[in-house]
């Protein structure tokens, strides 16, 4: 086999795909291999002409095993059923046949190998039974999770154990236009809605989510993880993206810069820290209902003016509150007011506070990391509706944190700056080559589907 390199792809840059072409065989090669064909065929057909006629009157059938769960599941007849409300694992056993002392030596021989205590409503559990006069099953298949199962023995030998499936990653690309919202580009172009989260991790300091322009693009580079070979159990952790917004490139690559500490951090394409001292916002998704403005006007009725000194982001009650950055918490309370509040000292030059929460997740004196959840949204204090006001101090001063210049977080260092431009040749390569998801691309799909309707 050679390769071939098919050479296309914007921004002028190559493109390598990889394409097997079958070599021709050398001509002497192929007529010595027909020669001693030909010499050997005869003798080999009159030396076993009997034998394969013996053979061929005789059909051999294998079947295969249907192995699951550890079971040759063609044995057994297999009872399918879902964990009712109050169900237990004792009584569900006691109802299929197996009386309380018995019940009682399974639990003791299962005891920390395999947890039965919490039955979760809704799941489905499998009973095994032999086919023979025995009325009460053998096995019992729990199976909470998408990537492992409980699977007990309840006759002959006794054993209770979890086993995980195995787990097969895969590399896939993707693209989207934004039309709306991040998430409805998600649907529109079949990808999981999971990425819509990742993505606003990795892009949470440099890009708002919720103002997002019309014809802002993005591609991505992401790992998917799946068990049964096609049942997807979730994203794993984006590799490489670029995001167009507002007419710039932002490229992110994953690197991991401490190996000891093991954290991954995404950087530029010229080696710069994507992340920042400070989130652009307390919540992942949830627009700016009131920006920071010290002339704003009560109502359109009235001509007082009340300073608003904070920023509004509207967010469904409950949506989880994060902290924008590193610090200590030197106020966790209620107020009249500011309803259930907290505040958090960075350093002695910022902090910030959050308030009108549902409840509080922190106490005065706690450590908090960026991106800790240190309560939920709410409606308590003087507020019309469910949003968290986020303030923002600058030596002692309250500001507009949109319009700071904030601190980036620490850069790479000299060191590995070269190993990681070195890394990402390859990944900044693939992502380049993927084609950018246009206003043609949808009008294409759309006509495609259109004419595969027809047919």
């Amino acid at each position: 086999f050679v390769k071939s390199l098919v050479i296309q792809c914007t921004k002028q840059e190559i493109c390598i795909k990889q394409k097997s072409i079958r070599k021709p065989m050398n001509n002497v090669f192929v007529t010595l291999y027909l020669l001693a064909v030909v010499v050997l065929l005869p003798s080999c057909e009159s030396s076993n002409s009997a034998a394969i006629d013996e053979t061929t009157e005789t059909k051999v059938e294998i079947k295969l095993k249907n192995l699951k769960y550890g079971f040759d599941l063609d044995r057994f007849r297999v009872v399918k059923k879902k964990i009712r409300k109050g169900d237990t694992f004792s009584s569900i056993l006691e109802d299929n046949g197996i009386a309380y002392p018995e019940v009682y030596n399974i639990l003791q021989n299962i005891k920390n190998k395999v947890n039965v205590k919490r039955l979760l409503t809704g799941k489905t559990y499998k009973l095994l039974y032999t086919k023979d006069s025995i009325t009460s099953p053998k096995a019992f298949i729990y199976e909470p999770e998408m990537d492992s199962y409980n699977v007990i023995q309840l006759r002959d030998s006794i054993y209770g154990k979890k086993v995980n499936k195995p787990i097969k990653v895969i590399l896939k690309e993707g693209n989207g236009l934004i039309e709306n919202s991040l998430y409805e580009t998600m649907a529109n172009s079949g990808l999981s809605d999971q990425l819509t989260y990742y993505l606003a991790d990795v892009y949470a300091w440099n890009i708002d989510f919720y103002r997002l322009h019309k014809g802002d693009r993005f591609k991505v580079i992401y790992t998917e993880k799946f068990v049964d070979d096609s049942v997807s159990i979730g994203i794993e952790r984006i590799k490489a993206a670029i995001f167009q917004h507002a007419g710039k490139d932002f490229y992110a690559f994953e690197f991991q810069p401490d190996s000891l500490k093991g954290i991954v951090e995404y950087f530029d394409e010229n080696a710069k820290n994507l992340r920042r001292v400070f989130l652009k916002a307390p919540v992942k998704f949830g627009p700016v209902t009131s920006r920071y403005n010290l002339k704003r006007r009560i109502s359109y009725y009235s001509n007082r003016i009340k300073p608003h000194r904070g920023t509004d982001f509207a967010a469904r009650v409950g949506t989880p509150i994060l902290a924008t950055s590193d610090g200590i918490v030197v106020n966790s309370s209620y107020s009249r007011g500011n309803g259930n509040y907290v505040t958090i000292r960075h350093n002695n030059t910022y902090s910030t506070q959050y308030l009108h929460m549902k409840r509080r997740k922190v106490k005065k004196g706690q450590f908090v990391t960026q991106g800790q959840v240190i309560g939920w949204v709410g409606m308590t204090g003087y507020t019309s509706g469910p949003h968290v006001c986020y303030r923002f101090w600058k030596n002692g001063r309250q500001v507009d944190p949109f319009r700071q210049k904030l601190p980036e977080a620490k850069p790479i260092s000299n060191q590995l700056k070269a190993k990681y431009l070195n890394a990402i040749v390859d990944l900044k390569t693939q992502l380049d080559c993927i084609s950018f998801f246009t206003e043609s691309t949808y009008i294409n799909s759309a006509l495609a589907l259109t004419e595969s309707d027809t047919k």
